[in-house]
């Protein structure tokens, strides 16, 4: 009997303490005393308490949250019904047409940026929140689209047509059936959405307004000036929540689809008997 190696195992707790540990240390000097983040000088709430006396950094996150939220949740509604629809539709280049759905995704953000603002200057809106809505909705599309277009592959297709031998229209077949499925990926489209949305920088320096202010870009603004543990505090409490979202919406979405598809199965059983019934 061969021996197992060790090293996958080395190699991925290596790869894991190279992406956590930057993540525990930011969460550590977070309760830093001291100013200067590499100098240790004893654990300390203070910058828990300046963080949320900031005003300017409140109102940075605050419209962060708001602008990742519309985003991500209008990212979901065109994504999911771009994914459900498109294999239905007998366009001749539906191949084209869903290969440039996912541009977004590969152009640079810089090229983004720059196309954005041309695009936005040429008809004359006013830059600020609505043009950063229109922007991160744009670049968080393809997110949504290929996460829910993957689900919707590996749905067994007899569910729908079951529903439909009972009875069912399109609309039921959408709303019992396949949307309780597509759940997970919807949902986990919109977190990335939110995630990408939330750390935008490149994109939102070039259609933000004079007046609007997101957290990347105060962040980025305060390095000039040095970064306190403040912003340690707010990684962690971002981090935090994160963390718990992810946590709710897996058990939400397992929870989900385990209860659809005991339905499904009733449903088919129910069908079946009938059917028997039927024929005696």
């Amino acid at each position: 009997m061969k021996k197992k190696s060790k090293l996958p195992g080395l190699y991925l707790g290596f790869i894991l303490a190279l992406m956590y540990i930057p993540i525990l240390l930011v969460i550590i000097y977070s309760f830093n005393e001291s100013r200067i983040s590499s100098v240790w000088g004893g654990w300390s709430l203070r910058w828990y308490r300046d963080l949320f006396r900031d005003r300017d950094i409140m109102e940075a996150m605050t419209n962060s949250l708001f602008l990742a939220t519309v985003s991500s949740l209008s990212a979901a509604v065109i994504g999911t019904l771009a994914a459900v629809g498109m294999p239905k539709t007998n366009l001749r280049g539906k191949g084209i047409i869903e290969y440039l759905s996912t541009l977004p995704i590969m152009i640079p953000e810089i090229i983004l940026g720059m196309v954005f603002l041309v695009y936005f200057s040429l008809i004359k809106l006013p830059f600020g929140m609505i043009t950063l809505a229109v922007a991160h909705t744009s670049f968080c599309i393809p997110y949504v689209y290929m996460l829910v277009k993957a689900r919707l592959v590996g749905i067994d297709k007899s569910y729908a047509e079951a529903a439909k031998d009972l009875g069912a229209t399109e609309w039921n077949v959408f709303w019992d059936i396949t949307l309780p499925l597509i759940l997970p990926a919807i949902t986990s489209g919109v977190l990335l959405a939110f995630a990408m949305s939330l750390d935008d920088v490149v994109i939102s320096v070039f259609v933000t307004g004079v007046n609007t202010n997101t957290l990347p870009l105060k962040i980025y603004t305060q390095l000039k000036t040095g970064v306190t543990p403040k912003i340690n505090a707010l990684c962690t409490l971002m981090f935090v929540s994160t963390m718990l979202i992810v946590i709710t919406s897996a058990w939400f979405a397992r929870k989900s689809v385990s209860r659809t598809e005991r339905r499904i199965n009733s449903e088919e059983a129910s069908g079946i008997g009938d059917s028997i019934g039927l024929v005696r």
